[in-house]
């Protein structure tokens, strides 16, 4: 299987989502994240949606892309080989319950990559005045599939930060991945994937056993350094940027481990790693921006 970068650019329908307070403190619970930001509607500010909340609304276009991609020559069977490879999103406000979004989307980048093509989408999410609430930039790994060309799309990406030097992490804490766990974030968030809460469906794709959600591993470790980092203020966090390159198994232990902190101008930017219980990263080049 191949395909061309001549799809860079390509665009998605729009997708019009509404936004309630169940979702948001729902995507909450699924994290057990009890910041009450997130929970207590008596507060005179409201409630926010967690920052890592903003993959549920964008997912019904990844769920259904074939639907959504406004190009009727694209090789939609590709689309098969694909897993998340990376995620960044980058915020100008948070999601707030009663929102009333709308997610415009394109084929942002085609790159050839050793194990296949990685294929980037980008969804930019606006309020009902027109003004930008997140983009994200989500990328998919093709495995076994042929970039025909050089690609293209590379400079449109979001700027990739130098990694810190390996060294003893500055902070970490450890956290049970509850066998039920994938269960709760795909009922809580509805994100729906069969190899998350089908035993018998990842081993038939050469699984293991089902694994835990990858948004869901990230959403943890930013919830942590929210935590540590932010003083429980999710409105400081500007943007989030991850690769998934690893699996966590539902009954296993996973650390969150704070690598660095830098600080750039107005922004200090924390560098994170996820390791799963093999002592494996599950989440490499983590880095979540704060305003200071």
């Amino acid at each position: 299987m191949e395909i061309s970068s001549r799809f860079v650019g390509s665009p998605l329908k729009p997708l019009d989502a509404r936004i309630t307070w169940r979702q948001t403190t729902n995507y909450a619970a699924a994290l057990d994240d009890a910041n009450p930001r997130y929970l207590d509607d008596s507060d005179p500010g409201g409630l926010v949606a967690p920052p890592m909340f903003a993959v549920a609304v964008t997912w019904p276009i990844s769920e259904r892309i074939p639907d959504f991609i406004e190009t009727s020559d694209f090789p939609f069977e590709i689309l098969a080989t694909q897993v998340h490879y990376t995620e960044h999103l980058e915020f100008f406000r948070l999601i707030r319950p009663d929102d009333r979004l709308t997610v415009q989307g394109r084929v942002a980048a085609i790159l050839p990559h050793k194990a296949g093509t990685l294929m980037v989408l980008r969804y930019d999410a606006r309020d009902e005045a027109g003004a930008p609430v997140f983009t994200e930039h989500i990328g998919g790994m093709m495995r076994g599939v042929r970039c025909t060309d050089d690609g293209a799309g590379a400079e449109t990406l979001p700027e990739t930060l130098p990694q810190p030097e390996p060294g003893d992490p500055l902070w970490e804490t450890r956290i049970r991945i509850e066998r039920t766990a994938p269960f709760v974030y795909d009922g809580c968030t509805n994100i729906h994937f069969p190899i998350h809460t089908s035993v018998k469906f990842a081993r038939e794709v050469g699984l293991p056993d089902i694994i835990y959600q990858g948004t869901a591993t990230l959403a943890l470790g930013v919830r942590d350094v929210i935590k540590r980092e932010a003083g429980g203020d999710p409105e400081r966090v500007r943007s989030i940027a991850c690769r998934f390159t690893g699996m966590v198994i539902p009954g296993s232990e996973i650390r969150v481990r704070l690598l660095e902190s830098r600080s750039d101008g107005d922004r200090t930017h924390l560098f994170f790693s996820i390791l799963n219980t093999e002592g494996k990263r599950a989440v490499s080049d983590g880095v979540v921006t704060l305003l200071r």
